[in-house]
């Protein structure tokens, strides 16, 4: 029963976290309960395609160019997130100079091969597998940005590939797009211990990586999947729903925020608004919705 019940509490926790509620209590001690005014509303929902198979790893190509790492910047105040928090756009000087697309393989490559078997934050100690790098296309127009890996992911070491992962996917293809197509990492690379939100010196320990993946990558969109994602991109701690709907920046990118996927399998209702967000996107790219057959 008590296991059932902290499973209940974490769902209920996860929830109000997906709609930008943050603050609850820490270690024992009161805190600022923060309710945002999220729309609830139930809506139609988009028809996802069925779900595409994973990409393998992508090539490695020869000679990366050498990358410089961006200081972490973020102090480390509050409840599972940051009390000062700095956005992806003032961590760090974007590169003077472009990588060629057959270089970014080679670029990305270099930062994983840097990370190596990581040991620079808590993580590394509570119980990880598998570091999660990112997975797709690393010349991709559009990058997805979810919050860290699951228990799939840390046992394949490969983003969004279980339940969440799966509709991530009928996301994408109802975008007109393959997963192979897109990048998509997350904020932190190891699992957090019961899928927690990560600890703010998780975050901007990881930070340095994923910011410099941006950078090679260079998408033209990045989608932050929830509210974690959206709050260190960003560096804002605002509700998504004061952060959908416009477009913001991001190392030259333009961001769009949405619900993360495992939120709207606790909430389907929230798939229609999802979906809205989505086609702003697709607006922006040019893409097209395959037609149903």
């Amino acid at each position: 029963m008590a296991d059932e019940a902290q499973k209940q509490l974490r769902a209920y926790v996860e929830y109000f976290r997906d709609l930008g509620v943050y603050d609850f209590y820490r270690r024992g001690e009161p805190g600022t309960l923060a309710w945002p005014a999220a729309e609830v509303a139930a809506v139609e929902e988009p028809v996802f395609a069925a779900p595409v198979a994973a990409a393998g790893p992508a090539p490695v190509a020869s000679e990366p160019r050498k990358i410089v790492a961006a200081p972490v910047l973020v102090e480390s105040v509050g409840v599972g997130l940051a009390g000062k928090l700095v956005s992806f756009d003032d961590l760090a000087p974007r590169p003077e100079s472009r990588i060629a697309p057959e270089h970014r393989a080679a670029a990305l490559k270099a930062i994983q091969d840097e990370i190596g078997d990581c040991t620079r934050c808590p993580l590394a100690y509570a119980g990880r597998r598998k570091i999660v790098f990112a997975d797709g296309d690393p010349a991709a127009r559009l990058m997805f940005v979810g919050e860290g890996p699951g228990a799939d992911e840390d046992e394949t070491g490969v983003p969004f590939v279980g339940k969440a992962g799966q509709l991530l996917n009928n996301m994408i293809q109802a975008m007109g797009l393959k997963r192979e197509e897109v990048y998509i990492a997350n904020i932190v690379k190891c699992r957090p211990p019961a899928n927690r939100v990560p600890e703010p010196v998780e975050a901007n320990t990881c930070s340095q990586f994923l910011l410099r993946q941006i950078d090679v990558v260079q998408p033209q969109v990045i989608v932050a999947l929830g509210a974690t994602a959206a709050t260190y991109l960003l560096g804002v701690k605002q509700s998504l729903a004061s952060l959908r709907g416009s477009w913001h920046s991001c190392r030259g990118a333009k961001l769009a925020v949405t619900y993360h996927p495992a939120f709207l399998l606790r909430d389907p209702r929230q798939k229609g608004e999802a979906w809205k967000d989505l086609q702003r996107v697709m607006a922006e790219l040019g893409l097209k919705a395959p037609a149903k057959g």
